[in-house]
């Protein structure tokens, strides 16, 4: 799954509007498991004193800490974002995100899962659709627990 010479995959988290809940499981994830998670955020984040989790601030603006964590990935790395364009962007440079809700994104379903929330957006703007998605639920939660052990067996392999 990792590129040759690549030998410390890394997760990286698109912080800003990641749920507690999910950031409390990656931080112990990160220690039970020795992989490296960092939050990426334009606010300072807590981060528990861990050799395995850190964060780094970007200035404020819009998809700063989107395009910093572009930049910064390698193949190979997992991305937590809700953020779909950031997810197929993620996808495109080889690596792969996964949804706080649960949902992973990798070359076969990103494309189309970018193309539904283009085609919501469209209709929000024209007030056909209103509101937004549920509140974040432990079904969520579990669902975002189990893929995320899902993925960090099948990269350890």
């Amino acid at each position: 799954m990792f590129p040759k010479g690549y030998d410390a995959m890394r997760i990286w988290v698109d912080a800003d509007a990641c749920p507690r809940e999910i950031k409390e499981l990656l931080f112990k994830t990160a220690d039970r498991t020795k992989t490296q998670v960092t939050l990426v955020a334009n606010q300072s984040m807590y981060t528990p004193k861990s050799t395995f989790v850190d964060s780094l601030l970007v200035p404020g603006g819009m998809n700063v800490a989107d395009q910093r964590i572009v930049e910064l990935l390698q193949p190979g790395d997992l991305v937590i974002t809700a953020d779909i364009p950031l997810a197929a962007d993620v996808v495109a440079k080889g690596g792969e995100a996964l949804d706080p809700r649960g949902e992973l994104y990798t070359h076969a379903n990103v494309g189309e899962r970018l193309a539904v929330r283009n085609l919501f957006d469209e209709l929000r703007g024209g007030g056909q659709i209103t509101g937004g998605p549920s509140g974040f639920s432990a079904k969520d939660r579990q669902a975002f627990a189990n893929q995320l052990d899902r993925w960090l067996t099948a990269a350890r392999k």
